[in-house]
């Protein structure tokens, strides 16, 4: 991979939260091939384990890390190891988050006589479910801020980056608590960044559009392969088309990182979405 506006990350420490899924683990191998030596935090220590060895094997430097982003005796603990084994933190990408389907609606619409129908309105929304998603989505993003921010105050080049995503702009159909979060999370790393620009340090997200992972590949497609309703729109209200492959977000990565080209940027919420934000459907 060419890195876009030469950034180096030499001498870095990054670490990545989430980075056992396949975003958030291409952008640990991104940040490793920029020179950075990362900590790959996720719940699932195989799959974080996974990603640090194929750092390893590509002859770059990284460590994996079980943690849970929702409790901080957890990331305590990691943050310890994680100084005594690659040093302090320079850049912090929260990428760990997700929905449920406790918190999800099954119709985009309600319509009289939801409630008595054998269908999940608005209504039968679980509570613990949009729990779960606000905290793992909001809290999992600010915990790992306050335990490995400490790091960077008075250290020249640190950056934070969040994960957002286009439901905080315009929230889809059916995931009110998972769009909910999300703006949550844009919100937030504007405040932060206003709260650390004394301190030198940037704090920026990106929102991508719709990429296929993991998590909503059961959504857009059939076992088939074929493409369910919502894909197709989707792909009716993105301009460019078609989804986005998971190296288009490594730009607004690299450039958001690099104190070069963005020193003066911080606050922003940079949309990856070709074209949905855009759109306004006719």
């Amino acid at each position: 991979m060419a890195l876009t506006f030469g950034t180096d990350l030499s001498g870095k420490v990054a670490v990545v939260t989430g980075a056992g899924g396949v975003l958030c683990g291409m952008f640990a191998k991104t940040l490793a091939e920029a020179g950075a030596k990362v900590a790959v935090l996720d719940l699932n220590e195989e799959a974080a384990q996974d990603v640090a060895s194929s750092i390893a094997e590509a002859g770059h430097t990284a460590r994996a890390y079980k943690a849970n982003v929702l409790e901080r005796e957890s990331l305590e603990e990691v943050h310890a190891r994680v100084l005594a084994e690659l040093g302090p933190c320079d850049i912090l990408i929260n990428g760990a988050g997700g929905n449920n389907a406790r918190a999800n609606t099954d119709k985009e619409y309600f319509e009289i006589g939801d409630i008595e129908a054998d269908t999940k309105s608005f209504f039968d929304l679980d509570q613990s479910g949009v729990q779960f998603v606000f905290n793992l989505n909001f809290l999992g993003t600010l915990l790992p801020c306050q335990i490995f921010a400490k790091d960077m105050i008075g250290r020249e080049g640190c950056s934070i980056l969040n994960i957002s995503s286009m439901n905080a702009f315009t929230p889809l159909t059916k995931i009110p608590a998972y769009s909910g979060a999300k703006a949550a999370i844009s919100n937030f790393t504007q405040w932060l960044a206003v709260h650390f620009s004394k301190a030198g340090i940037r704090v920026n997200a990106i929102a991508p559009g719709f990429f296929v992972t993991k998590q909503n590949e059961k959504l857009l497609f059939r076992e088939d392969g074929a493409p369910t309703p919502r894909t197709n729109k989707i792909l009716s209200a993105t301009p460019m088309g078609r989804f986005g492959e998971a190296e288009e977000l490594n730009g607004a990565l690299l450039f958001l990182l690099n104190n070069d080209a963005a020193g003066f940027i911080t606050g922003v919420v940079l949309p990856i979405d070709g074209g949905f934000s855009a759109y306004s459907g006719v």
